[in-house]
């Protein structure tokens, strides 16, 4: 029986090396009291195994004298003596600063890393594998830093790129330098911006640095680069660790950059900071900010209609009393004149013309005509069909003229309203983008933020997203510029989406432990879909307490499903993605799907709720703060324009051309279905509107054509853009409504 067995071990043995070699397992040291130790190095050592003609290489537990750890098996002495020195003299600083054995899954990352990276030092190794206690030791702490990498980083700069803040808060407390380039020129702050995580720079900027400021091989400065990028977050980090905005590179100045590459974020955190950087001219071509806009990577009516659904005011005129139509009827040339005309006098610009001569701006000029005026400074040479420069970016006054949140009114007179006001916001994913262009719509109308405007607000999805941002006071222009950024986090890869980045992305806007009832005013309420039940149930997350009614019993104990938590005990950013867990794009969060699967319009199961709260309250014996519903707002993400379908047929085959027209009606029906179960328009639009003329309720309802399709997660930011200009068209055709919107909102 002795033989065999051994035959057996051998026979493992065997197999072993021709698995792989380097795989750590975890072994008995009885097996190998027997074998030659060749070498030994503290608690490394390394063992002849003649029956299996193999070189075993052991790493011994010093808290048990019973296993031990095999680093590697090989099957040649010359190499295993080269890797058992290797490996004696890198393992020990990081068992020696372990206050605890290295576990089995840390020692195969370190003895990967050996191996991958044998130029390395041991301070990059100790970030690879994500171990900052053994920055504790000498050997260790002699290298932090060392720049001895493939691209010559330091460990700090590898820490920035994995984005590991244990490894950097303990290279910082080693004072890990931050002046210190790599093979490009790069400190670590140009590592951090590539990171995209503000904190890091928040960490690192603590101390003065000339890393901070510094110029790459590229001509970059990391505020340069950020601009590039369009990393908003971290432009606003880098300026407030006191990153310069006058510091030349390649591109110019860092506004240059940003205005280059189309980054408004950037350009408005950039000029908030210093206005003047608007006049910044390169002093290699002399270009202000202006001439680089005319460079834009991109199509210039493009760029127009960006600026103008950002806020750009297309009737503000300039020195010379010239409006953006004016500009662009005498400056541009070329097959887009008309277009670029149509479309300013689409959204409402009325002056193409010159201004007259008494006219203020006019008179307030003391120089000739405007043709002949040595004043203007010279336009640059337009040799191409483009738009001048000047029909572009006179209309980006948006530079200086962005939209901002209405002034406060004191509304001490909502007391003596007798009326209740319900906004409803539908589902659609990142269409949430066009209901935010229409809530700007009537802020701006009203002159009031839309928290002050309503008492109750509603929302499905996105729109419930959008609802807990407004109850929590963020400025709806806010929301636009993060729902832009928002996208390129969340949609990454393919369906179904990781959810961390939705995650990650609720608790940074509404914070993590923030529950639905710390905000009580106004009423807002979120759908979901309880789907841990047949058939699936809606649910509602409130801000108040539940309306119990008669016709509404509390749940009874023979209830199988576990009760549902209490709005007091509801973290809103939970609420928030429970909402928003559309299937195929997000994993369901606990029992929730996304509440769009039974109310993506939501306007109807609002008003139900309304009912109930009142009926409550009557019941209750407090009949005196019951408020009847006098307006009704629904919003919605857009209609996409009707196409043809060829046929919803399905069949059994016969042949192989029927199998594929039973496939294709297969798809269409399946598409078919789910459009017309998550419908926000139409019949549901329908019922809404007599529900409200049968309890003479004024009802409105927004919803802009699109000209195309808009997926829900759409990333495309010309596609995006086109959407809002479809939105912008469809607001200025409906100002009529908007100014009835505005007086009974503030009337009722």
């Amino acid at each position: 029986m002795q033989f065999f067995g051994r035959i057996v071990n051998t026979i493992n043995s065997v197999s072993n090396l021709f698995s792989n070699p380097y795989r750590v397992k975890e072994v008995h040291l009885a097996e190998y009291v027997a074998l030659t130790r060749l070498r030994e190095d503290d608690r490394v050592i390394l063992y002849k195994n003649k029956n299996a003609r193999s070189w075993d290489c052991l790493l011994v537990n010093s808290q048990s004298h019973l296993v031990a750890f095999r680093l590697f098996q090989l099957d040649n002495e010359t190499e295993a003596v080269e890797r058992f020195e290797q490996y004696a003299r890198q393992l020990r600083p990081f068992y020696e600063s372990s206050p605890q054995p290295l576990q089995l899954e840390v020692l195969q990352q370190l003895s990967d890393c050996f191996r991958n990276h044998p130029h390395w030092s041991l301070a990059h190794v100790a970030v690879e594998t994500e171990l900052p206690g053994s920055f504790r030791h000498n050997r260790i702490l002699s290298c932090v830093n060392s720049t001895e990498c493939e691209d010559g980083c330091t460990p700090l700069q590898l820490a920035c790129r994995k984005g590991n803040m244990e490894c950097l808060c303990e290279l910082v407390e080693c004072h890990a330098r931050l002046d210190v380039t790599d093979k490009n020129g790069e400190t670590v702050f140009h590592y951090a911006v590539r990171g995209s995580n503000p904190e890091i720079i928040k960490l690192l900027g603590k101390k003065p640095s000339v890393g901070l400021n510094h110029l790459s091989n590229q001509g970059q400065t990391p505020l340069h680069l950020a601009c590039q990028l369009g990393k908003e977050d971290v432009v606003l980090a880098l300026l407030k660790c006191h990153a310069k905005c006058n510091v030349m590179g390649t591109l110019g100045y860092p506004i240059h950059t940003a205005v280059k590459y189309s980054q408004k974020g950037c350009v408005r955190a950039l000029l908030e900071v210093d206005v003047n950087q608007v006049q910044f001219k390169d002093p290699r071509y002399g270009a202000a900010v202006l001439h680089w806009a005319k460079n834009a990577e991109q199509d210039h009516l493009e760029t127009i209609k960006a600026l103008i659904v950002f806020g750009a005011d297309v009737e503000i005129p300039n020195e010379f009393g010239e409006t953006p139509g004016l500009v662009a009827a005498r400056t541009s040339k070329g097959p887009n004149r008309k277009v670029l005309l149509g479309l300013l006098q689409t959204v409402g610009t009325e002056r193409c013309h010159p201004p007259s001569p008494e006219s203020p701006h006019m008179a307030s000029a003391a120089s000739p005509p405007l043709s002949t005026s040595p004043e203007r400074p010279p336009l640059p040479r337009n040799n191409g069909h483009s738009l001048g420069y000047e029909s572009i970016i006179h209309i980006s006054t948006a530079l200086g003229h962005l939209l901002k949140t209405p002034d406060v009114v004191d509304s001490a007179s909502d007391a003596k309203r007798t009326y209740d006001r319900l906004l409803c916001l539908d589902g659609g994913g990142i269409r949430g983008l066009v209901l935010i262009q229409l809530l700007i719509a009537i802020e701006k109308a009203a002159g009031r933020p839309i928290r002050e405007l309503f008492d109750w607000i509603a929302g499905t999805s996105t729109g419930g997203i959008l609802a807990l941002a407004i109850v929590h006071g963020k400025p709806v222009d806010y929301m636009r510029c993060l729902y832009f950024r928002m996208k390129n986090e969340v949609f990454r890869g393919s369906r179904p989406y990781e959810s961390e980045p939705l995650d990650e992305f609720l608790k940074r806007e509404f914070g993590e432990h923030t529950k639905m009832t710390d905000v009580q005013k106004p009423k807002v309420i979120v759908t979901g879909t309880l789907c841990d039940r047949q058939p699936a149930e809606l649910h509602l997350f409130r801000n108040y307490k539940a309306p119990a009614t008669k016709n509404k019993p509390d749940v009874k104990t023979t209830d199988p499903f576990r009760p549902l938590t209490k709005p007091e005990d509801q973290l809103v950013w939970r609420a928030a993605r429970c909402s928003g867990a559309a299937p195929t794009y997000f994993r369901p969060i606990g029992r929730f799907l996304d509440g769009g699967l039974l109310a993506n319009n939501p306007t109807l199961d609002a008003m139900t709720e309304i009912h109930e709260y009142n009926k409550s309250l009557s019941q209750k014996g407090q009949s005196q703060q019951v408020r009847k519903l006098g307006v009704v707002v629904s919003l919605g993400t857009g209609r996409p324009p009707q196409v043809p379908v060829s046929s919803v047929d399905v069949f059994r085959p016969s042949n192989p051309w029927e199998l594929a027209k039973t496939v294709f009606g297969a798809k269409e029906l399946g598409k078919m279905v789910v459009d017309c179960c998550t419908d926000a328009d139409g019949p549901a639009v329908d019922r809404a509107r007599a529900w409200c003329e049968m309890t003479d309720t004024r009802y409105f309802r927004f919803s802009p054509p699109l000209h195309s399709d808009v997926m829900l997660d759409e990333v495309n930011d010309a596609i995006l853009v086109n959407a809002l200009w479809d939105t912008q068209l469809y607001i200025c055709q409906q100002q009529e409504q908007f100014k009835q919107l505005v007086q009974e909102l503030l009337t009722r």
